[in-house]
């Protein structure tokens, strides 16, 4: 008889009330020491170890806690540090933090998106380095754990195949030398760990989830061929997540003792039915959802774990969540103001792991020990379903209207382009930001008091305006050629649209990890999208009063809308995004018709999106495209759309990027400058372009020899008229003297280069 046993990949750092990311900051602001930085995250951690204990879980992770990314963790571990910060402590704390946030000598490490999810990591520089073991921080924990609390914990390590494809530094070529150099530190840290008393050991290789070639697969075979002949007393649970296992057939007979399989993300039991699965291993499968927040059926899960059990024959199979926790908020017990019929239907961390151990009991006990979980898991369930939520049929009529037409602009780019030039006047190399300005303790703290009722919706709206006035005057005075309102009234670039969109909600303590100690608040798309009114003409046109020069219209585009919320489950994603993109047309053209003529829709999430298998990646361009389209191209000729992207490998989504059709697109690129540059050297892009060219994810102020050093790269291979000259990403993070100084060195960095242009083109 099958015995079932519960597990966790992982749990949120960041606390219910989000004391990491206080504490992190604190730090940073010199407000507290280093020894009071790791006694509260200490505390914060031990303290998540035993809420899972408290929950039933059986492999309870430990080593899934950072200081700020796993990932930098790893390379930390191994003494993989940026040949610009060798010179420092590879021990410190502090070189730690200069390497993911920069310091006043040398720039941040690149961060880029994990995998498909907004979660960012630190991306590994492995430039000649010879990689050594520095610390086991895994058995640091591990040990931690059993001596704090008598936890026998599950150590979590990132793969070293996983590792290294996703770090940098190394031609295609060097990559199985370079992986087969971190075998003998893996070989020590699992041996260290084995010894320990750690009976079980979770290595994460989500990369399995991609479409590795054939010499890839077979070095990921001698990896964990070498592990298991060098450690044999280390049980490895090999964990995939996020996909389907592309060479399932072949990574079933990897030597591990158990492997982890997504079930929620990827087609798992058809990989099953043809392949089987070995008698010899167990199997940990994913089972509940843990990249999104709504309630399981646990009926349909039930019976998909007792199908499972039907095909394979094991004597213990693993309940788990499809991937770390980390991407879900924490609990939704603080919740107080959503709609009940919504709490109802929820399910943050703590509650998928009560999940897990419902479904262990049910599959252990029977499913008449859970009856009364299942019935008010189906009751909640089902209300929501039959809430006015999700009845909006006048959505559903306008998107038949459309039908499957191709959305387009009235004119081609290379006609609309030279209309545009004529009424907007913009001179060569135009200046900008990408949207929103400093969020200071002051704005924050006005916004909590707003919301707590301490002062009134006038009093609010007034300093919204005079925030607006200060930094309108402020872009003005830094001759900025085109002006944006700061985005002072809105907490986050979706979650402010959730806030105003019909079938949104939105949480009070819904937070989860982006980057660093950057937590976001996804909204919840409950149910059919709809325009209820307009969400930014007010603001936009009170800054426009306030200045003779183009002040853009600014919105979040449907697919980045769509991909940082929390999506329900009842109609295809991209049914969804289409909603989406109807509800924002109304908005673009609300603000065309109030005379704005600048108008940025923002998709900093396109390619975060992608699937991890390639395959289906044309559907999603298809959607991705078509529900932008249904967003901008109503507008008038002359109006012009603007669009921006994060982390983008432009060379991969270069056709889809170009079918958007916006007439400026921007890319947060001032990490990794160069690398897309050079995808215009055998790409040829009409439209206009602006690359970030500086980092605004790092508080130090880039020079003016900097900046245009990154300007003058950018235009060896983009024609000067082509070119906007713009910061990477938005300044909402930033504080309000290191941003001035900063768009001060770049305004006089584009002069110059301005300067240089019109020299060449006199002589």
């Amino acid at each position: 008889m099958t015995t079932y046993i519960s597990s966790s990949l992982g749990y949120p750092r960041i606390g219910e009330d989000r004391e990491w990311k206080k504490a992190l900051e604190s730090y940073w602001r010199n407000e507290i020491t280093e020894e009071e930085l790791k006694t509260e995250t200490k505390r914060l951690r031990l303290a998540n170890l035993k809420k899972q204990q408290e929950l039933n879980i059986d492999l309870i992770p430990v080593g899934d806690f950072s200081f700020y990314d796993h990932v930098l963790d790893t390379a930390f571990s191994f003494g993989v540090i940026p040949n610009r910060f060798q010179h420092l402590d590879d021990q410190s704390i502090d070189t730690y933090f200069a390497v993911a946030r920069g310091n006043k000598e040398a720039v941040a490490a690149e961060m880029t998106k994990w995998f498909n999810t907004n979660y960012h990591y630190i991306v590994p520089e492995l430039n000649d380095i010879k990689p050594r073991l520095v610390e086991n921080r895994a058995l640091s924990y591990y040990k931690e754990a059993k001596e704090e609390l008598g936890i026998n914990g599950k150590p979590v390590l990132v793969g070293p195949v996983t590792f290294v494809k996703l770090s940098k530094g190394y031609e295609q070529s060097q990559f199985e030398s370079i992986v087969e150099s971190f075998l003998p530190l893996y070989v020590q840290v699992l041996q260290e760990l084995a010894d320990a008393g750690a009976d079980w050991i979770q290595i994460d290789e989500p990369v399995l989830g991609t479409n590795l070639s054939e010499s890839e697969i077979a070095l990921l075979q001698y990896v964990y061929q070498k592990l298991a002949a060098e450690v044999p007393n280390a049980k490895i649970i090999l964990q995939t997540y996020f996909e389907t296992v592309q060479q399932y057939d072949r990574v079933i007979q990897l030597p591990v003792a158990a492997i982890g399989l997504d079930f929620v993300h990827g087609n798992h039991l058809e990989a099953i039915q043809k392949w089987g699965f070995p008698k010899d291993k167990i199997l940990a499968a994913g089972i509940i959802n843990g990249r999104n927040v709504w309630r399981s059926d646990l009926d349909s899960k039930l019976a998909l774990i007792n199908e499972i059990q039907s095909i394979i024959e094991a004597e213990t199979i693993i309940i788990q969540p499809s991937c770390s926790l980390l991407h879900v908020p924490v609990t939704k017990k603080t919740e107080s103001q959503i709609d009940r019929v919504i709490l109802d239907g929820l399910s943050f961390a703590d509650e998928k792991l009560v999940e897990i151990d419902t479904l262990v009991q049910g599959a252990n006990k029977g499913k008449s020990v859970i009856e009364n979980e299942l019935n008010e898991s189906k009751n909640a369930r089902e209300t929501l379903a039959a809430s006015p939520y999700r009845q909006n049929r006048q959505v559903a009529e306008e998107l038949a209207q459309i039908g499957h037409d191709e959305v387009k602009r009235a004119l081609a780019f290379a006609d609309r382009i030279k209309i545009q030039q004529e009424e907007l006047k913009l001179p060569l190399l135009p200046t900008t930001t990408i949207g929103s300005l400093p969020q200071t303790s002051e704005v924050k703290g006005t916004r909590t008091k707003w919301r707590k009722g301490e002062i009134n919706d006038q009093e609010y709206q007034n300093f919204i305006e005079s925030e607006t006035k200060k930094w309108i005057e402020i872009q003005e005075e830094l001759e900025i050629d085109v002006l944006v309102h700061g985005e002072f009234e809105r907490t986050d670039m979706v979650e402010f649209f959730g806030e105003k969109l019909d079938g949104f909600a939105v949480t009070e303590f819904g937070w989860v990890q982006s980057y660093g100690s950057r937590c976001v608040k996804p909204p919840l798309i409950v149910g059919d999208v709809s325009w209820a009114g307009p969400m930014t003409v007010k603001e936009i046109v009170y800054a426009q009063s306030l200045t003779d020069k183009h002040v853009k219209g600014m919105l979040t585009g449907p697919v980045t809308i769509l991909n940082w919320s929390f999506v329900h489950e009842e109609l295809p994603r991209f049914t969804i995004q289409d909603q989406i993109g109807l509800a924002l047309e109304k908005e673009v053209l609300a603000l065309e018709t109030a005379g704005v003529n600048i108008i940025q829709v923002d998709e900093p999430a396109l390619r975060e999106g992608l699937p991890l298998d390639r395959l289906k990646w044309p559907a999603y361009f298809d959607a991705a495209t078509r529900s932008f389209r249904i967003s901008t191209a109503s507008v008038k000729p002359s109006t012009q759309i603007h669009t921006h992207m994060c982390y983008s490998e432009f060379s991969e989504i270069f056709e889809v990027i170009d079918a958007l059709d916006a007439d400026v697109i921007s890319i947060e690129t001032s990490r990794s400058h160069g690398e897309l540059i050079d995808t215009f050297e055998v790409n040829d892009y009409d439209k206009e372009i602006g690359l970030g060219v500086y980092d605004i994810h790092s508080p130090r102020v880039p020079s003016v020899e900097e900046i245009k050093a990154n300007i003058d790269r950018a235009l060896r291979t983009i024609d000067v008229k082509q070119f906007w000259i713009n910061p990477d990403c938005g300044l909402k993070t930033r504080g309000k003297e290191e941003t001035v100084a900063a768009l001060r060195n770049m305004i006089e960095a584009a002069k110059q280069v301005r300067e240089e242009v019109t020299a060449k083109v006199i002589g």
